[in-house]
């Protein structure tokens, strides 16, 4: 008897193992760069003088990788269509995982001059083309193998490699600064920590790395698209044909996601900068935090977007993807618009912005949660990895790339409620999609 793609079995635990661990790893190596674009290149990769100018330049580079990850998508995307999601999920992993390596052994601006924002630039745009094709490869593997009305749920396990990446990535920063006994506020370039204590999560991104390629080697092909080659559905030019038949929800897609990248590098990155005295409001006023007190409230408010994610999986396959995100927009545009007195810079205390963290990284796990559902699922099995990919990587650029970058800007310009309302804005074009967007909870991913 013939044994059919459908009729083969699926370790499940393996592929939530399988998504969750590279996904973990891809986002560490993601946001140990973010950590140091405010903690470590403005003074080490960039020539002295204006601090703000020289802040805007690193958040410049971090913001590259967003310009690499649709080119990402596009191309691991082709051959996550052509040749499976396997192979694919493995090559982007070992691209990242490289540019990462070598991030940690480039030499600096006073050794190298040019040349060391030059070859950071160019390792960072190499980290946004493994992203690129990273996400929608891993929320593949969960949502073509999920069982029957879970799909959400499934699909939550890769995403919360993203919180898990944040917490380890920022963890060991902490560590490092504790134990080296660095302070932010006053950073020598002579100290351990600047000379080569920032360099250790770039280099032990080379043992993740290892760990993750040992597992997803272990895996099978889903069998969704075991299926689709079966019967001859594979298409030559996959990026041809999601612009030619599937640009509406591409679309759509990409501007269901804008308002979870802004959230997350606004709450992250930017107020990071801000909480520690970067950046100044137009008040003239700054906040002071120390860089060690502000990681250790990111860490607690990372666990409240790790719960959340879970959450929100659970609300997607019970209520739908649309009206739990519809409600999250909603609420996420009311946090942006409420920036005027919850980022005050003459009021915040700990307590206050531990507990903005807490609300923004709340919000952020119930509307990423949902994604690695939503956006595959509106494209069929032969472009799927490479619509989910692009229209996942098109709203990194709108909604992450230039959002810390805006958003240092604004503050100094027009003080802390402009990055609110910038915020609500980003919600607001996601409500229009969300509202134009068809429901796709009960969608099969192999008849579409």
């Amino acid at each position: 008897m013939t044994v059919t793609a459908t009729d083969r079995p699926v370790n499940r635990r393996r592929i939530v193992v399988a998504s969750m661990v590279g996904t973990t790893i891809e986002f560490f190596d993601f946001y140990i760069y973010a950590t140091a674009a405010v903690l470590v290149f403005p003074t080490l990769f960039f020539p002295k003088g204006n601090d703000t100018a020289a802040l805007l330049s690193s958040f410049a580079t971090f913001g590259l990788a967003f310009a690499a990850r649709p080119l990402g998508s596009i191309l691991f995307g082709h051959f996550g269509d052509r040749i499976g999601r396997k192979a694919t999920l493995v090559g982007s992993l070992l691209t990242m995982g490289v540019a990462t390596f070598l991030i940690g052994l480039l030499p600096t601006y006073a050794v190298a001059g040019y040349w060391a924002p030059g070859l950071l630039a160019l390792m960072r745009f190499a980290q946004g083309l493994g992203l690129g094709g990273e996400w929608s490869g891993a929320a593949l593997l969960a949502t073509e193998t999920a069982e029957k009305g879970k799909r959400a749920w499934a699909a939550m396990w890769p995403q919360l490699g993203a919180p898990f990446g944040f917490f380890l990535a920022n963890g060991v920063f902490l560590i490092l600064m504790e134990v080296l006994d660095f302070d932010s506020k006053d950073p020598s370039t002579s100290h351990a920590f600047m000379t080569w204590g920032w360099r250790v999560p770039f280099l032990l991104s080379a043992v993740m790395v290892i760990v993750g390629l040992y597992v997803r080697l272990r895996i099978s092909e889903t069998p969704v698209f075991a299926k689709a080659v079966e019967e001859g559905k594979k298409v030559k030019a996959p990026i041809g044909e999601v612009f030619r038949t599937a640009w509406r929800p591409l679309i759509i897609g990409t501007f269901v996601m804008v308002a979870t990248y802004t959230l997350f590098y606004l709450v992250t990155t930017w107020v990071a900068s801000y909480g520690v005295g970067k950046v100044v409001d137009k008040s003239g006023i700054k906040l002071t935090f120390s860089f060690t007190d502000f990681l250790k409230m990111q860490l607690i408010a990372v666990l409240f977007f790790a719960v959340f994610v879970a959450v929100s999986g659970w609300l997607a396959d019970r209520f739908g993807r649309r009206l739990v995100l519809i409600v999250v927009t909603v609420a996420i545009i009311v946090y942006g618009l409420l920036f005027k007195w919850i980022l005050d810079p003459a009021s915040t205390t700990q307590g206050s912005m531990l507990t903005v963290l807490i609300v923004g990284l709340t919000l952020m796990g119930l509307t990423f949660g949902p994604m690695s559902a939503v956006l595959p699922e509106l494209f069929s099995t032969n472009v799927r990895y490479t619509g989910s990919g692009v229209s996942y990587n098109l709203a990194s650029i709108l909604g992450a790339a230039i959002a810390p970058f805006i958003a240092t800007w604004l503050v100094h310009s027009y003080g802390v409620a402009w990055v609110g309302v910038y915020l609500a804005i980003a919600g607001l074009a996601t409500l229009i999609a969300l509202v134009v967007m068809r429901e796709t909870r009960d969608v099969e991913l192999d008849r579409v």
